[in-house]
């Protein structure tokens, strides 16, 4: 049984956390530097965007993480320190200052950075904010941390859960970033996770991997794939369970609460797209298998003309189709049904891959609540999938027209 408590990064025994403002946004109403520390050494993981140019964050991190070790994490915003000539040798010192601080070793540190792709992050900011950073860490501090690593986010995304492990208490936690330039491969925007649960660093790859696949995988906002995508993991082993060791029993009950709070992050990544007004589903069964039912999910959340129909209400119901149809999956259009759900209703626009009389006034009024749920029934096997978007609007466009300004 699950049951969600607050804390986010800080609701796992051993982690404390915080946020500050530190200089490097010019807007000192916004927190720009986030830390999360570990009493002990953990176990760590983490998975990284796929895009060919890559956060100099992402390279020093991928070093520090291969010994499957790590005790804290560092993360700046504003600046993305990505195709910077001096990348590495910035984001290098950012784990040296913070080691120096900590009094840990440098290598057991993740370093991570979100903003502006192209100018070299000055240090100077971070250098100075170090001492307050580090004197105001506590187990309250969570959501601090989660509001220094948010760059056109709205809310702050934090996600707790706490569950039992053959008798003992666990918990995972973990706070994300997200708005724009939302398309994960592999990877995530910015998550960082931490748990109590005592499991292997090749277990724990494992389960963020699968999980990663099914949740954070299946968003998007806009299509773009970022540079500085990451999602990354801390378990501290205080809860006290058996070591999990193997991918039975335990470790499977770890990766259902994992999957949990994956998703709610996902979800809320979605909701806060840049300029978005409701959260998209897409709910695919019936394909010939789930590898086809994932592309089918996201080729409909992805297109630009069905995003406009949800902001705008319309029963579009031909952009559907016409997504599944350049897809690139198979499937038999003949046997293909959609229906629109929310809050206010369920209607059925589409049967057998044609069109179907349907109330447009009830449809308009489902559509135009915050959550939408396109389903989509195939008849071709019994592959399921869901994917998580969001309505596209005039105010993305104009948060990107000026989002170095």
């Amino acid at each position: 049984m699950l049951e969600h408590i607050p804390g986010g990064v800080t609701a796992a025994k051993g982690f404390k956390a915080n946020g500050i403002h530190c200089g490097i946004r010019k807007n000192k109403e916004k927190k720009d530097l986030a830390m999360y520390v570990c009493d002990t050494m953990c176990a760590a993981a983490a998975v990284y965007t796929q895009n060919l140019v890559k956060g100099a964050p992402i390279v020093v991190t991928k070093e520090n993480l291969q010994n499957g070790r790590a005790r804290a994490m560092i993360c700046n915003s504003g600046i993305a320190n990505t195709c910077a000539a001096d990348g590495i040798e910035k984001a290098t010192a950012m784990c040296n200052i913070a080691a120096d601080a900590l009094h840990i070793d440098p290598t057991d540190i993740i370093v991570a950075s979100t903003g502006v792709i192209g100018p070299s992050i000055d240090l100077t900011p971070i250098q100075n904010g170090m001492n307050a950073l580090v004197s105001g860490l506590s187990e309250d501090g969570g959501t601090a941390a989660a509001q220094a690593i948010m760059t056109t986010d709205t809310v702050e995304k934090q996600v707790a859960v706490k569950f039992d492990l053959a008798g003992k208490e666990c918990v995972i936690g973990g706070m994300a970033k997200g708005s724009g330039m939302i398309m994960p491969n592999m990877a995530t925007m910015l998550c960082f996770l931490t748990t109590d649960v005592c499991i292997s660093p090749r277990m724990l790859q494992k389960a963020l991997k699968a999980v990663v696949n099914d949740t954070f995988n299946m968003v998007s906002v806009d299509g773009d794939t970022s540079t500085n995508d990451m999602v990354s993991i801390l378990a501290s082993g205080l809860a006290g369970n058996k070591e999990i060791k193997d991918d039975i029993g335990d470790y499977e009950v770890f990766q259902s609460a994992l999957f949990t709070v994956m998703r709610e992050l996902s979800r809320m990544i979605a909701k806060d797209g840049e300029g978005a007004t409701k959260l998209i589903e897409c709910n695919v069964k019936g394909a010939a298998d789930t590898a086809t039912a994932k592309t089918i999910a996201k080729s409909v959340i992805n297109s630009s003309l069905l995003k406009a129909a949800m902001f705008g209400a319309d029963a579009n119901w031909g952009r559907v189709l016409c997504a599944i149809g350049y897809s690139g999956a198979k499937a038999d259009i003949a046997g293909t049904n959609v229906a629109f759900r929310s809050e206010k209703g369920s209607i059925d626009v589409c049967k057998n891959g044609a069109g179907i009389l349907f109330d447009e006034d009830k449809a308009k009024k489902i559509l135009l609540e915050p959550e939408v749920k396109i389903d989509i029934s195939l008849s071709d096997g019994s592959g399921t999938a869901t994917a998580w978007g969001c309505d596209l609007t005039y105010d993305y466009v104009r948060i990107n027209g000026d989002y170095r300004s």
